[in-house]
């Protein structure tokens, strides 16, 4: 008999979602003992993330950079490789729109500016990660170790651009001239508000429906295209790969190029939407949080989306409830790493039973396993 098939959803959906329950009732025993009450706290979670267009702008402003950076970890791992790099490759790609916005807004007009620091984002972002990716495929260096030391080269040189040569005069804090208003990306709350619909002032800018449409590329990219088969093929079996014909450097080098690209694009968000400069340590950690975002999402955009959803809730949610309850800052982190340890190490605890309660109910109901289309996605 021919192996059974799982649907998409019940891996993409399903399952993280009883991972993120049980991550929750976790959670709830930690505020137990912080003598908060599990409900309370969720409530207030909610009410900052979601009771409020304020909040819905924040929530919506976080997954928005958690949807690049998890999608640049996503189409590592595709490939076998664990891109830690997102980090340094959103930094560069932040040099590179900065530099944009700097030399040219308020000299071309917006719609002109945009394409051009989109593709700065994207050449700045998988430049940096193209010496990672040819140590990788032609001196067998591994990814994970020279990603890493990138991310610290990555800081550095930024400290050295921003101190010696993109800081004002006469200003103390590391950061360059704010962009010319010109090179913005519109606010949410702004294109909605001349549309005559009201929304609080929040981050959220128009990168979001870019970051959406991005995901849906990856997808399209990964699974409908032949590089994307080749970047699969490479991912699940190197040797038979090769054997089949592919050429294994160059597929490797293709992936962390567009993993830089996508990680990139975090500066369109942060830095074009929001910032309106470039900062010192202006990621923040992002391109870390990605790791668990693609991890949550089983590097899956769908996933992805939804898994940003989840930690741009937690972000929001969190310094809502350290306001409410005065708690300490890092309980965000800390609830974080509960999703991720669920998600993660423990995952394979939840995904047996739950595929094979699936597979019962399709047999019980006489329809035959992996016959959705779903599978096929």
């Amino acid at each position: 008999m021919s192996q059974e098939r799982i649907p998409v959803w019940i891996t993409v959906v399903v399952i993280p979602i009883t991972n993120v329950l049980l991550a929750a009732i976790a959670a709830g025993f930690i505020f137990w003992f912080l003598n908060i009450n599990p409900l309370d706290a969720l409530r207030a979670m909610v009410y900052g993330a979601f009771g409020s267009s304020y909040g819905w702008g924040y929530t919506l402003y976080y997954m928005t950079t958690y949807i690049f950076t998890g999608l640049a970890v996503a189409v590592a791992f595709k490939c076998g490789m664990f891109n830690i790099g997102g980090e340094g490759q959103a930094y560069i790609g932040a040099l590179g729109v900065g530099l944009v916005c700097l030399w040219l807004g308020g000299k071309v007009p917006f719609l002109v500016l945009l394409p051009i620091s989109i593709m700065a984002a994207a050449v700045f972002g998988a430049l940096w990660a193209l010496i990672p990716a040819w140590l990788q495929a032609y001196r067998g260096s591994h990814i994970v170790i020279t990603t890493i030391m990138f991310n610290f080269i990555a800081a550095s040189l930024m400290n050295y651009v921003l101190i010696n040569h993109l800081k004002p005069e006469g200003r103390m804090s590391v950061e360059s001239a704010q962009f010319h208003p010109d090179a913005w990306i519109p606010k949410v709350h702004d294109v909605l508000g001349a549309m005559g619909i009201q929304m609080g002032y929040s981050p959220l800018n128009l990168s979001i429906v870019f970051a959406l449409l991005v995901a849906f590329a990856v997808w399209v990219f990964l699974w409908r295209t032949r590089w994307g088969y080749e970047i699969r093929a490479v991912g699940s079996n190197p040797s038979a790969a090769k054997y089949g014909g592919i050429h294994l450097p160059k597929v490797i080098i293709l992936t962390m190029l567009v993993a830089g690209a996508l990680a990139g694009f975090l500066a369109l968000n942060v830095v074009q939407g929001e910032a309106h400069q470039i900062k010192l340590n202006l990621v923040n950690q992002m391109g870390f949080t990605g790791i668990a975002v693609a991890l949550m999402g089983r590097n899956h955009p769908f996933g992805i989306v939804l898994a940003a959803l989840l930690f741009g809730f937690l972000t929001q949610g969190g310094s809502e409830l350290q306001f409410e309850y005065s708690v300490d800052a890092r309980i965000v982190v800390v609830l974080q790493g509960l999703v991720i340890l669920f998600s993660g190490a423990l995952q394979y605890m939840m995904k047996h039973p739950i595929e094979k309660a699936y597979l019962r109910l399709h047999h019980r109901f006489g329809r035959k396993p992996g016959t959705d289309k779903t599978a096929e996605a």
